[in-house]
């Protein structure tokens, strides 16, 4: 594909701000389907070239940038969605904060790297759904864990008779709470039970051991059903776990390391898969206790655990068969 223009977008939560790479134009329009439409006008009028030769590029943002991916779809436009980490990586320090220059460096960073760009293609709906649903439980355990928290203490210092309001308000809120996760798990239940290709991966994840529902969906979304990325390698670079050697020419500047630029929910609820495959999967406790004897670091090994069980995944996805546990199989 010849792109010959690149527009970069700042969206915001209201007002957008585009700039054309090639005559520095700049548009400042609303971030609803009106403003997209009053915007698409002014593109046509301002940019010498076709329909399929113009890159529009934004930052991901969630929630603000969901619904111009939605309109770029619909009109067939070719769009990227840059992650803030890797924007901020490309342009160095940047001192305060300026939409038309924020506009500017996308269009930049988009026109320079535009032919190794990956268009960005809207996911499934289910799948977005899915995200959408997993962040709102995240909330509400985390708010659940709060209440639980604070009623503990109040159990341990103060006495029911004379603090009842505290106690009751306290209970209540937990009790709804948990009503409000279970009707969230029955949904996220329903979308997957609907979709005969994403129950069956569902179903391949939890045969691993140590690996539970909450992983399988995120695992699901996040590679947008195994499609987004075509090795466990790339995506356990993705997630932080993937080790990379600390060194400079001949000079070995300490141990090799995972990096701190990372999808940190994966990266935490693997690190849990593994904690738990230690406790309860023979091979992997055995694994464990192996390497700790040798005097490996118990981190690393750990680190090792999560790539291991990472790989699995992948491999009985790819496969299309349940993962099978060899130990129970030898005397």
């Amino acid at each position: 594909m010849d792109i010959k223009e690149v527009i970069g977008i700042d969206v915001g939560k209201k007002v957008n701000e585009a700039r054309i790479h090639t005559n520095q134009k700049i548009f400042e329009f609303e971030n609803n389907i009106s403003g997209f439409r009053v915007f698409e006008k002014w593109v046509m009028k301002n940019v010498e070239c076709q329909k399929n030769e113009i890159l529009f590029a934004f930052e991901h943002t969630g929630l603000y940038s969901y619904p111009i991916s939605v309109y770029f779809s619909e009109k067939e436009y070719l769009y990227v969605v840059i992650p803030g980490l890797e924007l901020k990586r490309s342009t160095g320090i940047a001192r305060g904060k300026d939409d038309k220059i924020d506009a500017k460096r996308i269009a930049i960073y988009a026109y320079e790297k535009r032919n190794s760009l990956k268009f960005y293609k809207l996911p499934q709906e289910e799948i977005i759904q899915i995200k959408r649903l997993l962040s709102l439980r995240e909330k509400l355990v985390k708010q659940r864990a709060g209440y639980k928290g604070t009623l503990g203490e109040y159990k341990a210092f103060f006495k029911r008779k004379n603090n009842k309001m505290l106690f009751d308000v306290h209970e209540r809120m937990i009790n709804e709470l948990s009503k409000q996760i279970k009707k969230l798990e029955k949904k996220l239940d329903d979308i997957v039970n609907n979709d005969q290709q994403m129950k069956q991966m569902y179903e391949l994840i939890i045969s691993i051991k140590g690996v539970g529902s909450q992983t399988a969906l995120f695992l699901i979304v996040y590679t947008e059903k195994f499609t987004k990325f075509d090795s466990w390698r790339k995506f356990a670079s993705y997630c932080g776990i993937a080790p990379f050697p600390n060194r400079s020419g001949i000079s070995i500047r300490g141990r090799t390391k995972v990096s701190n630029l990372a999808n940190k929910k994966i990266k935490s609820l693997l690190d849990l898969c593994a904690k738990t495959s230690i406790q309860y999967n023979p091979e992997m406790k055995l694994y464990y206790e192996k390497r700790v004897k040798q005097g490996k670091p118990k981190m690393s090994t750990i680190n090792i655990i999560r790539n291991k069980i990472l790989s699995r995944i992948f491999a009985v996805v790819q496969r299309g068969t349940p993962y099978v546990d060899t130990m129970r199989y030898l005397s």
